[in-house]
């Protein structure tokens, strides 16, 4: 086995399943930079995030949500770039705390266009969020699978720093929870699955 396999097994064992999926991203992104042209750069990105909905925006009670976004994508193999992507959303709706953050992982392909870069991707990993986002404060499950589909435009303010708006899709499947048990998850009608989520602001090529 090689030094870089060790190393993630390593990792592996002793983190919690949140960390475990952030290790699990930084050890295989170095494989797929690693097959990259020597003059490729990486992207750096930070900037603000808007969600269409809270995760307990019932239809009659839709709230949308602010927060931040910053991923790092890294250098690419015939355009196609190894992507880490970490944002989350703050805000209120229903009485209820809305804390959610999600870590991602996936691949972003690139074109530029003149100028301009343009890009699409495709990302999967994990999310949470507080125990109480349910209406009223209820408790809820505080992790869940989710996945985005998007895509992106970088207009360059100078040779390294470009200015970036970007959106897409977002799925996330947080359900309730009883306090008492057998505490079995259950889902309302209404309770959002799918959101659209817009961002904007500065990446760093390096």
């Amino acid at each position: 086995m090689s030094r870089s396999g060790k190393l993630c097994i390593a990792f592996w064992r002793p983190l919690p399943h949140r960390l475990i999926v952030l290790a699990a991203l930084a050890c295989f992104a170095p494989l797929v930079a690693g097959q990259s042209e020597t003059s490729a750069r990486y992207q750096l990105y930070g900037g603000y995030a808007y969600l269409s909905n809270s995760f307990n925006g019932v239809p009659g009670s839709r709230h949308s949500l602010n927060g931040w976004d910053s991923s790092i994508a890294f250098a690419p193999w015939r355009n196609l770039r190894f992507k880490i992507d970490f944002f989350q959303y703050l805000g209120t709706n229903l009485n209820a705390p809305q804390h959610a953050y999600f870590i991602l992982g996936g691949a972003q392909y690139g074109r530029r266009f003149g100028k301009e870069f343009a890009y699409v991707d495709g990302l999967a990993g994990d999310a949470g969020i507080n125990k109480n986002w349910g209406a009223n404060a209820t408790n809820g499950e505080n992790a869940s699978f989710a996945t985005i589909l998007g895509g992106g435009l970088d207009t360059p303010l100078t040779r390294r720093l470009a200015f970036r708006v970007s959106g897409g899709y977002l799925w996330s499947n947080f359900a309730l929870a009883p306090p008492s048990l057998p505490n079995i998850p259950y889902r309302i009608p209404g309770l959002p699955n799918n959101f659209g989520r817009m961002a904007a602001g500065c990446v760093w090529s390096f």
